[in-house]
């Protein structure tokens, strides 16, 4: 009785060590919520500095001589070209500041009926032209016409970013790795973005245009009756080196 007492105490006793060591290796481990980003910086530079598609404004700025009101040939081609753009990207109407209480203010409200006139002569409706008065802060500066509009652009950066160094550092994981630098890609990216003519050929695909039917059947009349669906250049010869002292 004794032994088999003594035989069952050891038992729980090496049973309770057990689950003492259990419970501290399980206290050991460090429990967080926190979750373990792997490559957190995006090794593909597009990812790193991608374009993104956004509404700015385009702005001109007509500068008005106090003597003199109307535009000079250069601000007027500024104008039409100004309008020409608004027909084609607009996304909202053109807002001119109008300055007031200035000593040129009537030669600027003399110049802004012209500018009327040439956004009506380019298409540009009545609607679609906000004139809004302002007087600047600083009396002695001159006092413009400011022409500006809404049209979407794309943009991308800003570039001249460097967190990590280039060369070896501890704190520069990038270059142990094998990795691109941080600003990589960064000029390209914000070069595409400023050469692009529609911000949206960025995101999807313009639509086909219609074939050029006349020209289409010509070519499939030449495939039918077995001829030639080249086009010869009569021009071509002209351009041939002269054989003349040959």
């Amino acid at each position: 009785m004794t032994e088999s007492y003594s035989r069952a105490r050891n038992q729980r006793l090496r049973m309770a060590l057990v689950l003492t060591g259990l419970a501290v290796a399980l206290g050991a481990c460090n429990h967080t919520n926190d979750a373990v980003v792997t490559a957190s910086i995006p090794e593909d530079y597009r990812q790193r500095h991608p374009i993104a598609v956004q509404e700015s404004n385009d702005s001109i700025v007509v500068f008005v001589g106090q003597g003199r009101g109307g535009l000079t040939a250069e601000q007027r081609a500024d104008v039409m070209g100004l309008a020409r753009t608004w027909m084609h990207e607009g996304t909202g109407a053109i807002s001119a500041d109008v300055p007031v209480d200035t000593p040129n203010a009537r030669a600027a409200a003399d110049t802004m009926r012209e500018i009327r006139s040439l956004f009506a002569s380019a298409g540009v409706p009545p609607r679609g032209v906000t004139v809004r008065s302002y007087k600047p802060k600083d009396p002695h500066q001159l006092a413009a016409i400011r022409l500006s509009y809404p049209r979407m652009t794309a943009t991308a950066g800003p570039c001249g970013v460097w967190p990590e160094d280039l060369g070896p550092s501890i704190k520069n994981k990038s270059y142990f790795e094998n990795r691109s630098y941080y600003n990589f890609g960064c000029a390209y990216q914000r070069n595409m973005a400023a050469m692009v003519d529609n911000p949206a050929d960025l995101v999807q695909p313009r639509a086909e245009t219609p074939p050029y039917t006349e020209r289409r059947t010509a070519q499939f009349e030449k495939y039918r009756k077995a001829t030639a669906t080249s086009v010869t250049y009569p021009e071509a010869d002209k351009a041939k080196l002269s054989s003349v002292g040959q």
